[in-house]
C-alpha cells in the first residue's frame, strides 16, 4: 500500500492493509496458501534456504507459510513489536513463550489470578524443575518482595480471568527489568485495541487469536509477540520443532479477522459498559465487577493503561444454584466457555474454566460459586441487559 507523506496511519487502516503479500495475480482478498511443503529451483537453493530464509523464502508449513506470515506481520504491526509467531491456540502461544527460554534451576514470578490452563503450563515447568512464585498480581509490594536478582520472567494476565483484575504492566515490568528479567503478558481480555502493553514495559505479548481476533468463534489460534530476536531466535525453534504453529486456514481466518476487529470491540466496549451501568444497583446482585465502572479497584489504572473497560463483565448472585438458574433463563447470552465472540456468551467459571483449582484457590481468587463471566457480543445493548434482568427475575 502506497503513502503519499509520512503520517502513522491509524491502527484500523492497518489492520486492513498491513503485511499483505500479493501473488502475481493482483489479488483483492488476502491469498490462502493451503501447502504444507515448498518446491526449490535447484539444489543448492534448497540448501541455502535451510541454512538461512529470507523474509519472503518458506521451507515447510511447521515452520511458516506466506498466510500465517501476512498474520504475523500484521498483528505484531498493530501491537508495535518488531515481530511475531502464530501458532496452533492461544494455549499453544502461552506455553510457546514461556517453555521456549525456561530451564531447570530458572525463577519464575507469576500473577495468581490466571485462567486454569496457563497455571497448568506452570505446574509442568516446576515439574521440570523451574522454580514459580505466585503473587497477588495487584499488589506491587508483592511483586518486589518476590523478584530476585536471580528471577529469569515474570508473567501475569493483564487483566485476569474471570474478576478482571488489572496488573500495573508499567510497575511491575519497572522492577523485573532492574534484575534483567523478561515481562510475559497475557493480553487476551484487553484485546489489540486497548493494549498499551508494549509502551508500558511488556517485553512479550500472548494472545489467544481465537477469542476477539477472530471473534466469530469459527477456529483456533494463537499468537506471540515480540522482539525479532526473541520471536525468531528463542520461540521459533521450540514451536517449529514441537509442533506449535498456526495452520494456514486459521491464520487466514484471523487475518480476516483483523479487519473488523477495532469495531467489534469498540462496539463490545460500549455495550458491556452499559449493561454493567445498568445492572451495578441491582440489588439481586452480590457483585457487578468492570474495569470501565468508576468503582473499580483499578479504574484509573485501567483508564491510563487501556483507555476502557473492555469487553468482558462478572456478575456475582451469592450461589451456584442461584447462577444456574439464571443462566438456564437467559435467552440471548449462550452457555459457553469460549469469549471474544460476536455473540454474548456466559460462563460459569468454578465449575468450567477453573474447575480444577481447589476450592481454597477459587476462594482467595475472588471466584465464588455465583459468579458469572459475560463475554459481551454484538447484539443490542438493550437486549442484553433486558436478557440479564429477566433471567434474575
Amino acid at each position: 500500500m502506497s503513502q503519499e507523506s509520512n503520517k502513522p496511519l491509524h491502527p484500523r487502516t492497518r489492520a486492513v492493509h498491513h503485511g499483505i503479500r500479493r501473488s502475481q495475480y493482483g489479488e483483492m482478498a488476502e491469498a490462502l496458501f493451503m501447502t504444507q511443503g515448498f518446491s526449490y529451483d535447484s539444489a543448492e537453493q534448497a540448501e541455502a534456504r535451510f541454512i538461512k530464509t529470507g523474509p519472503d523464502e518458506f521451507i515447510y508449513a511447521r515452520y511458516g507459510n506466506p498466510t500465517s506470515r501476512m498474520f504475523e506481520d500484521r498483528i505484531a504491526n498493530l501491537e508495535g513489536t518488531e515481530d511475531a509467531f502464530a501458532t496452533a491456540s492461544g494455549m499453544a502461544a502461552v506455553n510457546g513463550a514461556l517453555m521456549c527460554f525456561a530451564k531447570p534451576g530458572d525463577h519464575i514470578v507469576s500473577s495468581r489470578a490466571l485462567f486454569g490452563s496457563c497455571l497448568y503450563v506452570l505446574d509442568v515447568l516446576v515439574r521440570f524443575g523451574v522454580e514459580v512464585t505466585y503473587v497477588d498480581g495487584t499488589d506491587l509490594e508483592q511483586w518486589r518482595a518476590a523478584i530476585r536478582p536471580t528471577t529469569r520472567a515474570v508473567f501475569f494476565e493483564s487483566v485476569s480471568n474471570p474478576t478482571l483484575e488489572v496488573v500495573d504492566i508499567a510497575g511491575v515490568a519497572g522492577l523485573a527489568h532492574a534484575v534483567g528479567a523478561l515481562v510475559v503478558v497475557d493480553n487476551v481480555f484487553a484485546t489489540p485495541v486497548y493494549s498499551r502493553a508494549v509502551q508500558n514495559g511488556a517485553d512479550v505479548v500472548v494472545y489467544s487469536a481465537t477469542k476477539h481476533i477472530d471473534g466469530s468463534g469459527r477456529c483456533l489460534g494463537g499468537v506471540i509477540c515480540g522482539t525479532r530476536e526473541f520471536v525468531r531466535d528463542v520461540a521459533e525453534p521450540y514451536l517449529k520443532h514441537t509442533g506449535g504453529a498456526i495452520s494456514p486456514f486459521n491464520a487466514w481466518m484471523m487475518l480476516n479477522g483483523l479487519t473488523t476487529m477495532d469495531l467489534r470491540v469498540r462496539a463490545q466496549t460500549d455495550s458491556a459498559l452499559r449493561l454493567a451501568s445498568a445492572l451495578k444497583d441491582d440489588s439481586r446482585l452480590s457483585r457487578v465487577i468492570y474495569p470501565g465502572l468508576a468503582d473499580h479497584p483499578q479504574y484509573d489504572l485501567v483508564m491510563r493503561q487501556m483507555g476502557a473497560g473492555g469487553t468482558m463483565v462478572a456478575i456475582d448472585l451469592g450461589s451456584k444454584e442461584a447462577a444456574f438458574a439464571a443462566m438456564n433463563r437467559m435467552q440471548v447470552f449462550q452457555i459457553s466457555n469460549n469469549l471474544g465472540d460476536a455473540k454474548s456468551i456466559v460462563t460459569h467459571p468454578s465449575t468450567t474454566t477453573h474447575q480444577r483449582l481447589s476450592e481454597e484457590m477459587r476462594a482467595e481468587l475472588g471466584i465464588t460459586p455465583g459468579l458469572l463471566r459475560l463475554s459481551i457480543g454484538l447484539e443490542d445493548a438493550d437486549d442484553l441487559i433486558a436478557d440479564i434482568r429477566q433471567s434474575l427475575a
